[in-house]
């Protein structure tokens, strides 16, 4: 048999033709999951797309404390004027996203992923399905 052909090289075979896959199939914008926090207090304005905080992505890996009493955010999407100018100083999300801790602001897409024109909120909260006017059309 071809010397490729053992488990490693199997396994690397399928890693090259997943790659392979991937690249042709034209994967769709990053979406907000429901819990995400939507901020777009000054993206629109700048010509950006919105940025996306997955919010229970970074509550599996820590409490809530570091973020709304260290880092001062509040409980309330909007809640803060956060612009890049703080974040590269260091505030808000640059205390992690700095490079080290996680990456930083020079991967704008990475954040800055959402849909044009969706405003600040939490993304399909339970509150939003909530107070839904009667009759309003249904979002899907």
């Amino acid at each position: 048999m071809i010397k490729f052909m053992t488990r490693k090289g199997g396994l690397l075979w399928g890693l090259i033709l997943a790659l392979f896959v991937a690249m042709l199939v034209d994967l769709p914008e990053a979406r907000a999951e429901y819990g995400d926090v939507v901020i777009n207090n000054y993206s629109d304005g700048a010509g950006m797309r919105p940025a996306i905080f997955p919010h229970w992505f970074h509550r599996m890996r820590f409490r809530c404390k570091v973020c709304h009493a260290d880092l001062g955010f509040k409980f309330k999407a909007g809640g803060n004027e956060i612009n890049m100018v703080k974040i590269i100083d260091g505030q808000f999300c640059g205390a992690c996203h700095n490079g080290e801790i996680a990456w930083s602001v020079e991967n704008c897409n990475l954040c800055h992923s959402g849909k044009p024109g969706t405003p600040t909120q939490v993304h399909e909260s339970t509150i939003q399905k909530l107070v839904q006017p009667t009759g309003a059309p249904q979002k899907k």
